[in-house]
């Protein structure tokens, strides 16, 4: 599997992704031909070599005419299904502009239509954004992972005024994303590059297991006097097995609280995103009956699922610690039985022939819809894909 991981010991900004992605072999001709299928105004890129604190690294800037427009963002996404992008580059563009635009709305309690975008709404941040969304469709990697993110500290000057770092944008975007600390006076983190990693990152931690194939240095517009102002892209292939991630398991023991409440927490956290969510009977202390609620989850959703622990089941500490899986390849599919489409998924492992595993909630529901036994719809939907599969061999 073809991973890349993000660095960000310096934060992350809109130039500072485009000038890793540049220099890591992403050409700038071909970001900037789709940035001209925009129609933005004088609109252009410049790549070049800096150094920071004595470091090389490619510094990629929007050179444009100073402008007063306050785009919303319908007039981004309008622009963008204009354009010559590819479908891909498109939605990746879009779902950034649209992570951003809930943020703002957030902040500003209103809605993402009716959302002024200030400073991200200008030309350079429209080209950042975009162009990052293009450069990392031309990367071509299939997952993405970072660092914990730095913001910095002290204040910076918005549109409405001076703000705290993070700006609240950057916060509501930084939102379940781990952060490191930073003494360093200044926006480490803008809101494009806080927007650019909660949408395009799968997983936050230490560098994964991984054989390199090319490593990108982004360098940041000011030269901090504390560190290397960059942001370095690490690009290369999987060493862990296919199908391989690594999870958090959380867990704790509870005795005094009902099967009702537990059973109500456990539809709260697979709802909000956890991977699996289960209970162990225990016999606790003074012979108290009890369960242990386990739930599995990604490092990302960590803190708001032990939130949703904490508040529902009013348990004083939660038990947790990394774990590895290794999951099987898997992709959806269909078959049909003789009541009709039957969903499911298929699995398998590198050189092996899939397995089929259809819904268990498709199968009860044409098995309630129909009056026929629920063993005998799934028996058709598997004897449907062994059809299937002798029918293609």
């Amino acid at each position: 599997m073809r991973i890349a991981y993000l660095d960000c010991q310096s934060g992350i900004s809109g130039d500072m992704m485009l000038g890793a992605l540049v220099d890591a072999g992403v050409k700038l001709d071909d970001i900037r031909a789709r940035i001209d299928s925009l129609g933005l105004p004088n609109c252009r890129l410049v790549a070049k070599d800096v150094r920071r604190c004595g470091f090389r690294a490619t510094h990629v800037t929007v050179e444009t005419e100073p402008e007063h427009a306050h785009r919303h963002l319908h007039h981004i996404t309008d622009m963008i299904d204009r354009s010559q992008l590819t479908p891909r580059q498109m939605e990746l563009a879009k779902r950034i502009f649209t992570r951003l635009g809930e943020a703002e709305a957030k902040v500003h309690g209103t809605t993402v239509r009716q959302v002024h975008f200030h400073e991200v709404g200008a030309v350079d941040s429209i080209a950042d954004i975009v162009g990052s969304a293009v450069g990392w469709d031309l990367l071509g990697v299939d997952r993405i992972e970072a660092s914990p993110v730095p913001t910095g500290t002290g204040s910076v000057q918005i549109a409405h005024g001076r703000t705290s770092i993070p700006a609240p944008a950057t916060a509501e975007l930084l939102t379940g994303i781990p952060l490191a600390a930073s003494q360093i006076q200044a926006e480490l983190t803008t809101p494009t590059g806080a927007a650019i990693l909660a949408t395009l990152v799968d997983a936050f931690g230490p560098l994964p297991a991984m054989k390199i194939d090319r490593i990108g240095y982004g360098a940041g517009t000011r030269d901090l006097a504390e560190q290397p102002n960059l942001l370095r892209l690490v690009v290369g292939q999987s060493v862990e097995p296919s199908g391989a991630d690594e999870v958090w398991v959380v867990e704790t023991n509870l005795d005094d609280v009902s099967g009702e409440i537990v059973g109500y927490c456990t539809t709260q956290l697979l709802a909000a995103g956890a991977l699996d969510v289960y209970t162990t009977a225990v016999q606790m202390k003074k012979n108290r009956p009890g369960v242990v609620l386990t739930l599995l989850c990604q490092p990302v959703d960590l803190e708001r699922l032990e939130a949703i622990v904490f508040r529902e089941t009013g348990t004083l500490g939660v038990r947790r610690w990394r774990a590895s899986r290794h999951k099987l390849e898997r992709k959806p599919h269909t078959v049909e039985t003789p009541w009709g489409p039957v969903t499911g998924k298929l699995g398998w492992l590198p050189g092996q022939s899939p397995s089929f595993s259809p819904e268990f909630d498709v199968c009860s529901r044409i098995a309630a819809e129909r009056g026929v036994p629920l063993r005998e719809v799934c028996e058709a939907a598997e004897r449907a894909f062994t059809a299937q599969r002798t029918k293609q061999s």
